[in-house]
């Protein structure tokens, strides 16, 4: 019997940011290496998401209309499937990103009389208690003073956490 698992498939197949986050998990294995993104990668990703908007956007479109508009490849994503969950194999650094940016769109329509919901794309709840869908412990408390708009203390926290390159004025 041999030590190594074989997956069982390997399957790939597009999926967009709700599918890809609503009511799903991700674990990071211990060889991820911290969340590196700074300012110029977030701003790279926003100037790329916002540009193929506007490629689609007229102000005489409805909201509704959104839903038409053609879709951005924003790399793959590689996950295992493992009997403790899914952890990412590939793409944590954009998945991190969105999930953070999910975060700060939140908290930005926070006195908004209409909001669009965005909650199930950051945590899931049971029995009243909320998991981030990107679950690292050692993170938890930065992203739920991020969700919760309160300050952070990252003094001797880990590097991810103490990442200042990507944190907006808020």
């Amino acid at each position: 019997m041999s030590l190594l698992s074989v997956p069982k498939g390997i399957h790939g197949e597009a999926k967009n940011i709700f599918e890809l986050l609503m009511n799903r998990k991700y674990k990071l294995d211990y060889y991820q290496r911290e969340y590196k993104w700074q300012s110029p990668n977030i701003i790279e990703l926003l100037e790329d998401l916002s540009s193929k908007f506007f490629l689609s956007f007229s102000d005489t479109h409805k909201p509704e209309d959104v839903k038409k508009y053609p879709g951005y490849f924003l790399g793959s994503l590689v996950v295992c499937e493992k009997v403790s969950g899914n952890f990412i194999i590939d793409g944590q650094q954009r998945l991190t990103s969105l999930t953070l940016l999910s975060i700060y769109l939140n908290n930005l329509q926070h006195d908004l009389p209409e909001k669009t919901p965005l909650d199930y794309l950051i945590y899931s709840e049971s029995f009243r208690k909320k998991s981030f869908n990107l679950e690292v412990d050692e993170r938890n408390d930065c992203m739920m003073a991020l969700f919760m708009n309160q300050t952070f203390d990252v003094t001797n926290k880990i590097e991810s956490v103490q990442n200042r390159g990507v944190r907006p004025a808020l």
